[in-house]
């Protein structure tokens, strides 16, 4: 079978000093598995954390998490190695439509959202992705991820309220964890932090494990079917946006350290990727995404072969078969997530200023400037608007707003003159400074 077929790189025990294994070779098989188990290690720390932060179970999620990675590489042709794992950006719809629908809602708004994902995919596969670039320029972008990660700042300080003390120690855990170690430990910083908050917990008395006597070893995830609520499906909306962004820089990036042009099957990475988030749904697992971790485990070790995410696929679903593990994944105590959510949720929001930075967003601009600011603030507020049945809240309303501000502002300076657009009180250039673009 061709898709399931590799190259042995060179005697498959050895990569030159200028050498990567490319995704259609591999190494021995053993040392093929041993990467693949790492690649687990990698994802796992980030995957387990969103359903405990959304109430979701976990070995659903990881069960789900596996598929999607399979899905992901027959979609792709075996030609982008990827693991898809949970993404922080569903935590704040997920939340939001179970507290108004239930988690039948919520899985409704990931079938929607990966379904619609998927449509994209097909769209880029034939057009490109040109309009992309150009309905998402990089300070609607930005906005719309950093405001994700301020509208869930209220949830972590809520999770830090029952336990203080431990949150406190989970969070510089996985601070001093990231920057201490080198290699693999440092990706873990998310994982072992977690550890290490269990423990302070543990001794504090937080800890419940009644849950996790009684189950068993083996058997399979509690799986659920969605419901569908057109008022609860809005608000996954802005995550197309997140998600569309991750994927084609997970595919930029592969490409960039491999030497391959994978540009052409941008389209199959975000088809594939809504249909992992879809089969999701359908089953009660979170949204996926294709994971940085990974990347940065390949990037140690220079291994990009797609053979190894097939292990990888493998020994998580063999994971989520055991429903201990997933009582112990989910008697997490609150102050441990409260502390995990602190650092992850300003991760998701600081990522937001990353992707402007890259973007070289002007500032002085006030067509960027403006439609960033109200953005965040409807955004971090968790602005309301109730229209008959349907509710939409922060993050849907400051995508909107982004999205239409930005543009708006855009026509109309072209239109009236855009070589002297009017200065906001931010651009503090002088007489002879260029006007700023948008």
């Amino acid at each position: 079978m061709a898709l399931m077929s590799w190259t042995l790189h060179g005697d498959g025990r050895t990569i030159a000093a200028d050498a990567v294994v490319k995704p259609k070779e591999r190494l021995t098989w053993p040392r093929t598995i041993g990467l693949g188990a790492q690649h687990v290690l990698a994802m796992f720390g980030s995957t387990f954390v969103v359903p405990l932060l959304t109430g979701f179970p976990p070995s659903t999620t990881i069960f789900f998490s596996a598929i999607g990675t399979i899905l992901f590489l027959i979609i792709t042709g075996n030609r982008l190695p990827s693991y898809v794992g949970s993404s922080f950006a569903f935590i704040a719809p997920i939340t939001a439509a179970v507290a108004s629908g239930g988690e039948g809602a919520a899985l409704g708004g990931l079938v929607a959202t990966g379904l619609l994902l998927a449509v994209v995919g097909v769209v880029v596969h034939v057009a490109g992705t040109r309009w992309i670039e150009v309905t998402m320029p990089p300070v609607v972008t930005g906005s719309i991820v950093m405001l994700i990660g301020l509208n869930l700042a209220p949830a972590a300080w809520n999770m830090v309220t029952v336990s203080m003390g431990t949150a406190l120690v989970s969070a510089l855990a996985v601070i001093l964890i990231t920057v201490l170690f080198r290699g693999i430990l440092g990706r873990l910083s998310i994982l072992l932090g977690t550890v290490v908050g269990c423990i302070v917990a543990a001794f504090n008395g937080e800890y419940d494990l009644t849950k996790v006597e009684k189950a068993a070893w083996f058997g399979l995830p509690d799986f659920a079917a969605p419901t569908f609520d057109a008022s609860v499906m809005l608000m996954f909306l802005p995550v197309i946006f997140v998600l569309i962004a991750e994927n084609i820089g997970h595919v930029k990036s592969v490409s960039a350290m491999t030497g391959e042009d994978l540009d052409p099957i941008t389209g199959r990475a975000l088809l594939a990727d809504g249909v992992a988030t879809t089969v999701a749904g359908l089953g009660g697992g979170s949204g996926t995404t294709t994971y940085a971790e990974n990347i940065g485990v390949m990037a140690a070790t220079r291994v990009y072969s797609t053979a190894a995410y097939w292990c990888a696929g493998g020994f998580a679903l063999l994971l989520s078969l055991s429903p201990k593990i997933g009582e112990l994944i989910a008697a997490t105590p609150k102050g441990v997530l409260g502390g995990l959510s602190t650092v992850l949720f300003g991760m998701i929001a600081v990522l937001g200023a990353r992707i402007w930075g890259q973007g070289k967003v002007d500032f002085g601009n006030p067509v960027n400037l403006i439609p960033a600011g109200v953005a965040l603030v409807m955004g971090a507020a968790n602005y309301t608007w109730q229209v008959g049945e349907l509710k939409f809240e922060g993050i849907i309303l400051g995508t909107a707003a982004a999205l239409i501000t930005y543009h708006l502002m855009a026509v109309i300076t072209r239109w009236r003159d855009a070589a002297n657009p009017v200065a906001s009180p931010a651009y503090q250039g002088g007489d002879d400074d260029p006007a700023p673009q948008a």
